[in-house]
């Protein structure tokens, strides 16, 4: 199966998609790459869903990607004596390291850890933005604060703090065993929440040991502070607005969200765009057209991939929502503008071997107007590089590892296959040839472009391009 845009789609499994059936229609309308949401997902669950995803990858000859997002640490305040409280505008409220149910004038905090760290000065969000704080006077047991934004608050909300450098670990003990139970069910890729520094992923990718690709949620605004670094250490990012728009003004995440797709598209990490895009589908069969104006930014800005949560996982029209989200993608990459858009945001080569060839790959491929690139790749970096050139023509992975294929299903405008490895370069170029015409990329007496690394099976050695005619002979098994 090929599809016609470059843009991937991830598709996030729940209640509304968990069987067999259910899972292969979202595939067959325009899921790329599946989420296992582990903040709902027991391990059976985990396993059951990775199970059937492999059985439909196989009955389709397809590679399908499979991303496990890791819950990541919940700050919450504790309960109330009386039921919920409503916070007046300026009044006092305080968050104490007491167990006692609290009241209109305070609440336990369960987390000393943001009690140790608070400063006065700093904000407080409450429920999803519902409800402001700010600290005035602070101990390691007690934090008075002034509402700025009252509202009423219930048991057990979440609490925010934008501007708290937090001395916690990014994996709770939950996640450490979620991030176990993935690896060892074999999924591609594991999506880090709350992440504030680098050793965040770092710490993650540790554990992982190559086993999954990891990827790095941009939530928060000290990811955001210090994005380069993050950057330099995860596989990739995602773009999680949902956080990201409590803990900073709302008007600021856009322009966030093309700083960091511009940013992974410089360093050729792949980037995906997520929360909310087709959100008026969980219970609507057909979207908004600002949700459609949304998604059609990302796939504009060159996002590797968009993605769906609640609209695919609990939603009324799954597969509708997936299929939307197909047509919108194509439609973009078929306007006139779009290659424009694309070409103007395109990002000098790192001073290396492979992206001098990558660049070469698409300046030649695109002058001669060639059908394809070919790409021999075993880690899946020759891959990488000549994606982060968004060449017009498509990118064609040829690949003997599976895992690698996988991961590579995330990536925008690669079509992974997955074949031995090629014996000599006669052979390397006869099958680039006979793959890209099998798979409806060329037709006899049209040319390709092939780039490997010699010797081959080197991983990261991307030294050579050929150009090739795809013969009658490519037609042959």
């Amino acid at each position: 199966m090929r599809r016609q845009r470059r843009t991937k789609i991830l598709a996030t499994l729940g209640p509304s998609s968990t069987t067999r059936d259910q899972i292969a229609a979202l595939f067959a309308a325009g899921a790329d790459v599946f989420r296992i949401n582990m903040s709902h997902t027991p391990h059976d669950k985990l396993r059951e869903f990775v199970e059937t995803i492999r059985s439909i990858e196989h009955e389709q000859q397809r590679p399908i990607g499979i991303l496990a997002d890791l819950q990541g640490p919940k700050l919450r305040v504790g309960t109330f004596k009386d039921g919920p409280v409503t916070l007046a505008n300026g009044a006092a409220f305080v968050l104490d390291s007491d167990k006692k149910p609290g009241d209109v004038s305070r609440v336990h905090l369960p987390h000393p850890e943001i009690l140790a760290a608070l400063e006065p000065g700093h904000r407080l969000i409450l429920d999803d933005g519902k409800v402001t704080l700010q600290a005035v006077k602070c101990t390691p047991t007690r934090a008075e604060c002034r509402v700025v934004v009252g509202g009423k608050l219930s048991d057990r909300k979440g609490v925010s703090l934008p501007d708290t450098d937090l001395p916690v670990s990014a994996l709770t003990d939950k996640d450490r065993s979620d991030l176990d139970a993935a690896l060892n069910a074999g999924v591609d890729w594991i999506a880090v929440s709350f992440v504030q520094r680098p050793e965040d992923v770092a710490e993650v990718k540790k554990v992982a040991r190559g086993r999954a690709a990891v990827m790095a949620k941009i939530e928060k605004p000290q990811a955001v502070a210090r994005l380069a670094e993050i950057m330099d250490i995860a596989d990739a990012l995602m773009v999680a607005r949902g956080d990201l728009g409590v803990e900073m003004p709302m008007a600021k995440v856009p322009g966030i969200q093309k700083q960091i797709t511009r940013q992974a598209r410089r360093t050729g990490k792949p980037v995906v765009v997520a929360t909310q895009m087709l959100e008026s589908m969980i219970t609507a069969p057909v979207p908004t057209r600002a949700e459609v104006s949304d998604v059609a930014t990302a796939v504009f800005e060159g996002a590797d991939a968009i993605m769906l949560s609640a609209e695919s996982a609990a939603g009324q029209y799954p597969v509708e929502a997936v299929s939307m989200m197909n047509r919108i993608a194509e439609e973009v990459e078929g306007d006139p503008t779009y290659r424009a858009v694309i070409q103007g945001q395109r990002a000098e080569p790192e001073a290396t071997g492979a992206d001098a060839i990558a660049l070469a790959a698409r300046d030649i491929a695109e002058t001669l107007d060639l059908s394809a690139i070919v790409c021999w790749t075993m880690s899946g970096s020759t891959a990488l590089r000549v994606a982060r050139e968004r060449p017009k023509p498509i990118t064609i992975a040829l690949t003997p590892k599976i895992a690698t294929a996988r991961r590579l299903a995330l990536l925008w405008g690669v079509h992974c296959v997955v074949t031995q490895d090629a014996r000599d370069l006669d052979d390397m170029v006869s099958r680039a040839c006979r793959f890209a015409f099998q798979d409806g990329f060329a037709k006899p007496g049209q040319r390709i472009i092939v780039v490997a690394g010699v010797p081959l099976g080197t991983p990261g050695a991307t030294n050579m391009l050929r150009i090739a005619f795809v013969g009658a002979d490519a037609a042959d098994d």
